[in-house]
């Protein structure tokens, strides 16, 4: 099972840099994109992925966040809502279930915006935590795919000393998805199979952060221990550039 999650910064964006031809040869069972910015009537026919069942999750805000899901195999259901108002209105959660497996694709909040947003993004791991908590212990296996926006470690981000007050690097925020990680048991996919440094997923447009990697990985497959451990493969494309995000495939020896 190849399962591949992108922010595309925008749908339509992204597909005028030629990101569904890529996906089409990619041949995953599972895509999680986040960040439409995009609303179902904005989508072409291209877009919706022939092959595939798709799935959306639109923020009431025209040209604003958004998650969507692309599977090559029905689900027996999907869910569209994590159950908190505020961050529901702007598509930021959508699962789809295949037997005992569940694939999300998933957008945190950014609070690089400002004050305000970085409230916004606390309320939303506050809600967020008792809801891993809640489907860690399920019984389901579960695959989180998409932008956390947030870095764990320092091996995470290339400037890692100068971004301790920036949002996406608070010690809050790291000391939360180490509770998720090391608490709740939740599993960072990635970093099972790969350890090495400036290893990133996120580049800032300014100056020549993408030319000399100065980068951050906040894209996560973050995954229940059982497929966790079905975990074969992992890939960060970065010979395209689709957005300011890269794509990360995981491929796991799993039969969807």
């Amino acid at each position: 099972m190849r399962v591949i999650t992108l922010n595309c910064n925008g749908i339509r964006s992204a597909t005028k840099k030629g990101l569904f031809p890529w996906l089409k040869r990619q041949n995953a069972d599972v895509i999680c994109l986040q960040e439409m910015k995009a609303h179902e009537t904005d989508l072409t026919d291209e877009m919706r992925l022939k092959d595939y069942h798709a799935y959306y999750c639109c923020a009431q805000k025209k040209g604003y966040a958004g998650v969507m899901l692309y599977a090559r195999r029905k689900p027996d259901d999907v869910r569209i809502l994590c159950g908190s108002k505020e961050h529901d209105e702007e598509g930021r959660y959508l699962q789809a279930d295949f037997g005992k497996l569940s694939v999300v694709s998933l957008y945190l909040p950014s609070g690089s915006a400002g004050p305000h947003r970085q409230a916004s993004k606390f309320r939303f791991l506050d809600h967020f935590l008792p809801m891993l908590k809640k489907l860690h212990g399920n019984g389901r296996e579960f695959i989180l795919c998409g932008d956390w926006n947030i870095a764990h470690k320092e091996i995470d981000l290339k400037n890692w000393r100068s971004n301790q007050k920036n949002s996406g690097f608070l010690p809050e925020e790291r000391a939360w998805l180490t509770n998720v990680f090391d608490d709740i048991g939740w599993v960072d996919v990635f970093r099972t199979l790969n350890q090495k440094p400036d290893q990133y997923t996120w580049w800032s447009n300014r100056g020549q952060a993408r030319a000399k990697n100065v980068g951050w990985r906040i894209d996560y497959q973050i995954a229940t221990p059982g497929i966790a451990k079905k975990a074969i493969k992992e890939r960060i494309y970065t010979d395209k550039w689709f957005s300011d995000h890269a794509p990360l495939t995981i491929d796991y020896d799993y039969q969807l």
